[in-house]
């Protein structure tokens, strides 16, 4: 897909603050610091329309980006990140499990996690989640670069195998760096726009 007008519409923290045109929302869900950011980033080939950082937690607000007027990326607030309080974690909690309980216009749920290493307890919570929603989703092998490329294959297979054995869901490997997984990313995208 050739994205030709990006733009970042809204960060909400409830229902009354979301895009109210109807456009299909395909949401990242994934650990802080997973690159949920850097992959909107990459895959509408801006350097900075979301916000990256080093630091994790630094989402803490669900951002909508317009994509051309077709469809939206929802970047969600990342989870396992401890230095945001326990006030804090329970609020941005509250919001996102809302979000994702009750918006009708989520067509698919893009699940980020780290290539280099198995799920989390963390992880495995927002996994059988995703699989309790009944949402359709996939799985993205993020941070392929940091493997050498005759061994991404495995990691996505060895990922897939902890994560879904049932080897159900769709598990792509990426990465913001090296650009030559972003079309068949696409491919799948695309099914749910």
């Amino acid at each position: 897909m050739i994205v030709k007008n990006p733009v970042f519409e809204v960060s909400a923290v409830s229902a009354k603050q979301y895009p109210t045109n109807g456009l299909p929302e395909i949401v990242l869900v994934g650990k802080s610091n997973v690159g949920k950011s850097s992959f909107i980033n990459t895959m509408i080939c801006r350097k900075k329309l979301a916000r990256t950082s080093s630091e994790p937690g630094k989402t803490r607000q669900i951002n909508f980006y317009n994509i051309d007027d077709k469809f939206y990326f929802v970047d969600l607030p990342g989870y396992g990140y401890s230095k945001m309080s326990k006030a804090e974690q329970a609020q941005v909690g509250a919001f996102t499990d809302n979000y994702l309980q009750k918006r009708k216009q989520i067509s698919l749920v893009v699940f980020l996690m780290d290539i280099r290493h198995n799920p989390t307890a963390n992880d495995r919570l927002m996994y059988d989640y995703i699989i309790r929603s009944g949402l359709p989703f996939i799985i993205i092998a993020n941070k392929a670069d940091k493997i050498a490329v005759t061994k991404v294959n495995k990691a996505v297979t060895d990922l897939q195998n902890e994560i879904n054995p049932m080897k159900d869901a769709v598990c792509l490997p990426f990465s913001a760096e090296r650009k030559i997984y972003q079309d068949s990313v696409w491919e799948e995208l695309e099914q749910y726009i």
